[in-house]
């Protein structure tokens, strides 16, 4: 089992930048494929983007693609948000989780259902 707790999070203006941090305790990091997650106030949880394992493959949404880059250091067992050009309706709670059975590089990566183990998440706050 292993445990995530996210960091980084904050008010920024709308165009500006922000870096999340994922830190996982626990064993066996480098066998999770990690993801994000965002929430909004009064919507429903939407996947963000996702990392395989090793690192070599990511995914993201349509509407971060090209503004948010996933990445990770598996030797410090720490997932990276790297958000830019951030937006208003990129507000919101932003959790780290991380997936056991692999199903996150699959055919339905986008799945939310896919992870199995949560933090606490993190506010980002976008200003027009």
């Amino acid at each position: 089992q292993v445990q995530v707790a996210e960091s980084g999070g904050g008010l920024v203006q709308a165009g500006g930048a922000l870096r999340l941090s994922c830190a996982a305790s626990g064993r066996g990091f480098s066998y999770y494929g990690m993801g994000w997650v965002r929430q909004a106030p009064g919507k429903e949880r939407e996947f963000v983007a996702t990392i395989i394992q090793s690192g070599g493959s990511t995914y993201y949404a349509d509407s971060v693609k090209g503004r948010f880059t996933i990445s990770r250091d598996n030797a410090k067992n720490t997932v990276y948000l790297q958000m830019s050009s951030l937006k208003p309706e990129d507000t919101a709670i932003y959790s780290c989780a991380a997936d056991r059975r692999g199903l996150s590089s699959g055919r339905y990566y986008y799945r939310t259902s896919n992870y199995d183990y949560w933090g606490q998440g993190t506010q980002v706050t976008v200003s027009s």
